[in-house]
């Protein structure tokens, strides 16, 4: 069977989540051949980048075949996924440069040491946020155990794909990461043995300090570091999963119900490049050791 995946303008409004989701919904079976056409597309953010890559990976794991229409891509997209490297890793010969774009990256397995760097390096590493060593290091531990959990608990059979972009005008900093496995809210519900809890119910629990447990099946996330940063930072942190939506930034904490369905988990976010500098001070709290590589 064939099909035309119409990718549309991505932001990262509520609704542009939604429309990724819902071009999961339409591949979520065997044996597809599917063309990705931008026809109607005049920008992607990173959140878009990420979740196409792994789609791609999704389809073709499932026994299908992928090509993307370069001929339907805007000229500013096609500049943008050259330089992050999507369209070298998906066989357009143009390597990928150095610029605003952290690039598009994709793990099959758990590389401790190679996401430390990419974090490190390519992420906060750059000058366009600007923190001490100690607390880089603290948030970069974080987000790894994103990858980390998307591996253990997510039983992602394609891996975890990554995307982030520098936004000079907007002074925003983003990061997206993305896995396509049983998602957040099976796994608590498993291990609490609840099934009626409601996805927005099982992402407040795993945001909860103290709920992560290193030989459980669905140990906590583990963000407390992160949330604090962001909301010094006054910037956003987001989840979905299933069809719960998390939303932290420096007025709220927000868990709620998404209108659209994606079974693993998207973790979206946003950093404001303003003169600050972030130090450990910020977060009112001294480091662990489990916390710094």
């Amino acid at each position: 069977m064939s099909l035309v995946l119409q990718v549309l303008t991505i932001n990262d409004e509520l609704k542009d989540f939604e429309r990724l989701f819902q071009l999961w919904q339409q591949v979520n079976q065997t044996d597809l051949e599917v063309v990705f056409d931008f026809s109607g597309c005049s920008f992607l953010r990173q959140n878009a980048v990420a979740f196409l890559g792994g789609l791609a990976r999704l389809i073709e794991s499932q026994e299908g075949k992928v090509s993307f229409n370069w001929d339907t891509l805007d000229n500013r997209i096609r500049i943008n996924l050259q330089q992050n490297g999507f369209m070298h890793i998906f066989g357009e010969g143009v390597k990928p440069w150095e610029g605003n774009s952290i690039p598009y990256r994709e793990d099959r397995e758990l590389d401790k040491t190679g996401l430390g760097d990419y974090l490190s390096e390519q992420w906060l590493g750059r000058g366009w946020v600007h923190i001490d060593p100690l607390l880089k290091s603290r948030i970069v531990s974080t987000v790894w155990e994103i990858y980390a959990n998307a591996f253990e608990h997510g039983q992602t059979k394609i891996g975890v794909f990554s995307c982030g972009q520098h936004y000079p005008n907007l002074k925003e900093l983003n990061l997206t990461v993305v896995d396509f496995g049983v998602g957040i809210p099976r796994n608590v519900r498993d291990f609490l043995k609840q099934t009626d809890l409601s996805a927005d119910e099982t992402l407040k629990w795993a945001f909860e300090p103290g709920t992560t447990t290193k030989h459980g099946i669905a140990r906590g996330i583990g963000l407390d570091s992160l949330k604090q940063f962001v909301r010094v930072n006054e910037g956003k942190l987001e989840i979905f999963s299933h069809n719960g939506y998390v939303i932290i930034d420096k007025t709220q904490e927000t868990y709620q119900s998404s209108q659209t369905f994606f079974e693993g988990t998207l973790v979206n976010i946003t950093l404001k490049c303003d003169e600050s500098y972030y130090s450990l001070d910020s977060l009112n709290s001294e480091p662990s050791e489990e916390a710094l590589f």
